[in-house]
């Protein structure tokens, strides 16, 4: 069955094949995941082989980050006016040969400028990759974005999973280079063909897509509306206080073990404390993704915001005042990271339902940019527990964060919004 989209009959998209692309999105983020979640195994070996400091390699993660973040609003864009059928195809391709050939430079860096390089033009790659993928996620799946978005993003919040093991015993067995060599182009190399099986959604095709649950607008804002828009505005603060809150805590989880003094302690199976709770820790995130996506998609953004950040907030208190025994350690942790990770499920899922979905690739990496945004506040923790000699205090501010989101989700983001979607539909 057909219906006319303006004068051409294009076929309704059937449930098998916008799951497919949403697969496929899945399996591009795992390609991608240890280009940053991967990198650790990667520092002391490098160290090792050239002499150069820890600090002077972990500028090129910095650098990664950086371009991986900032640069999506550009290449969403490129994605929204290249078109459904090009821009996705292109994109991705173009992400699967930027992310083999920044980590094949890697693999014969033998200066540090030439590590920087190969973070450049993997960043480049990864953003149009990671940027693509979850803009093609909310175009087709408008009734399920919540969970289409999650699932996306577990991909590469968890994806990196599959490869610590494959990765370390290259190092071991070879070197490093050979792991940065052989891993950037089978990756970069199942991007690359993936990406032309992609494509969006045409116009009127999802028609017979379920309704959704949740409000949506009635219209699609350009870029530019949605810069000069409050609504995103308080979408970007509070997705920087959460991402920053998260961060804060997160990237201190060995410090933080060793000051309490657990760090080493075994716990079962032979395993320490740092090392059960870094395992639980990438589970709870990545499940974090679908699972609150899914929620909000049958209760709403805002609520699930406040039941998600809430629950995080209570979350850092208790690991600040009861995380000094092991097994709460892991726990507490693991509770962080379960009400940290849904942030990328829930705030481009949000952001799509109020802009719209013809811009929606660019309109949500501007909101993604806040992940880079956030970055700056990380040494903020440090700063607090220098000054008072303990962790205590970071946790307190944490969870103050966390809070001060909730209210806004409840109080301030659903009225603004909901009065917003209802002017679209006057109009």
């Amino acid at each position: 069955m057909t219906f006319v989209a303006g004068s051409a009959a294009v076929p309704r998209a059937s449930e098998g094949a916008r799951w497919g692309k949403l697969l496929i999105c899945i399996i591009c983020m795992v390609m991608i995941a240890n280009l940053q979640y991967g990198w650790t195994l990667f520092v002391n070996p490098i160290n090792k082989a050239h002499g150069w400091s820890i600090a002077s390699i972990q500028v090129a993660f910095a650098v990664f980050i950086a371009l991986e973040t900032w640069l999506t609003p550009i290449e969403g864009w490129i994605v929204d006016v290249l078109g459904p059928q090009r821009g996705p195809k292109l994109m991705v391709a173009f992400g699967g040969l930027t992310v083999a050939i920044g980590w094949v430079i890697n693999g014969y860096a033998e200066t540090l400028t030439m590590l920087y390089l190969g973070a450049v033009i993997s960043g480049i790659g990864g953003g149009a990759v990671y940027a693509t993928s979850v803009g093609l996620a909310v175009k087709w799946f408008p009734d399920r974005r919540g969970l289409a978005v999650g699932l996306t993003a577990a991909g590469y919040g968890a994806g990196a999973a599959l490869t610590v093991i494959p990765i370390q015993h290259v190092i071991s067995t070879y070197n490093y280079q050979t792991a940065f060599i052989w891993f950037g182009i089978v990756q970069g190399g199942m991007v690359f063909l993936l990406a032309w099986l992609l494509r969006g959604p045409e116009p009127g095709e999802l028609a017979a897509a379920p309704a959704s649950k949740v409000a949506q607008s009635a219209r699609s804002f350009t870029p530019k509306e949605v810069l000069i828009s409050p609504v995103f505005w308080l979408l970007y603060i509070m997705f920087v206080m959460v991402s920053a809150s998260g961060l804060m805590a997160t990237a201190q989880i060995a410090p933080i073990a060793a000051d309490f003094k657990v760090g080493n302690q075994i716990i079962f199976w032979g395993a320490t404390t740092i090392t059960a709770a870094l395992i639980i820790d990438n589970i709870a995130n990545g499940t974090a993704r679908p699972l609150f996506g899914w929620i909000s998609d049958n209760i709403g953004r805002e609520f699930t915001m406040a039941m998600a950040f809430g629950l995080g907030g209570i979350s850092y208190w208790l690991l600040g005042s009861l995380g000094t025994a092991p097994w709460a350690f892991v726990i507490f942790a693991a509770l962080i990271f379960l009400t940290w990770g849904e942030i990328f499920s829930l705030f481009p899922s949000t952001c799509t339902d109020t802009f719209g979905p013809r811009f929606a690739t660019v309109n949500l990496s501007l909101l993604y940019t806040a992940k880079g945004t956030s970055a700056f506040l990380v040494p903020v923790a440090n700063m607090i527990k220098t000054s008072t000699g303990s962790w205590h205090m970071v946790f307190v501010v944490t969870a103050l964060m966390n809070f001060v989101v909730v209210a806004l989700a409840l109080f301030i983001l659903k009225p603004v919004r909901r009065r917003m979607m209802q002017a679209t539909r006057d109009q």
